[in-house]
């Protein structure tokens, strides 16, 4: 389901506490651009915007899902200028701001990562790892 930016974050559609799970991968702001230009398309907005917008969904799954059940998330990290950014992280605090408990934490082993020379060469010659995981974080209500 597509949810636009601003108003349709808001399930409103779906009654408080009748969902007895929750599984999602959003897109990655700013990093694969899942459509061109539709309004509102997470896939296209800044990091700072982009978890802003993710404090809504994580509200509106903390509203929607039944007490006791369970919200599973998959999230990554990305670089920007050289450094990291843990997007990942930020999300995670969003779903225990909204109310969840984190239960679980896995770590998914990315296959098939781009990286362009400069960091493949640099990872090898400085000794670190190349961002190539995911991570879902698994919630309970």
């Amino acid at each position: 389901m597509y949810i636009k930016k601003g108003d349709a974050r808001n399930l409103e559609f779906i009654p408080d506490e009748s969902i007895d799970l929750i599984c999602t991968h959003p897109p990655y702001a700013d990093i694969i651009k899942y459509s061109d230009g539709i309004d509102g398309d997470l896939s296209r907005l800044k990091v700072k915007d982009f978890l802003e917008e993710m404090k809504k969904v994580a509200d509106e799954s903390y509203r929607v899902l039944k007490k006791d059940k369970f919200c599973a998330v998959l999230m990554g990290d990305t670089r920007q200028k050289g450094h990291m950014i843990p997007m990942s992280f930020e999300v995670m605090k969003n779903f225990q701001d909204a109310g969840f408990k984190l239960k679980e934490i896995i770590i998914k082993e990315q296959h098939n990562c781009r990286a362009t020379g400069y960091w493949k060469t640099n990872s090898v010659k400085y000794n670190f790892l190349l961002i190539a995981h995911e991570y879902l974080f698994v919630f309970r209500k």
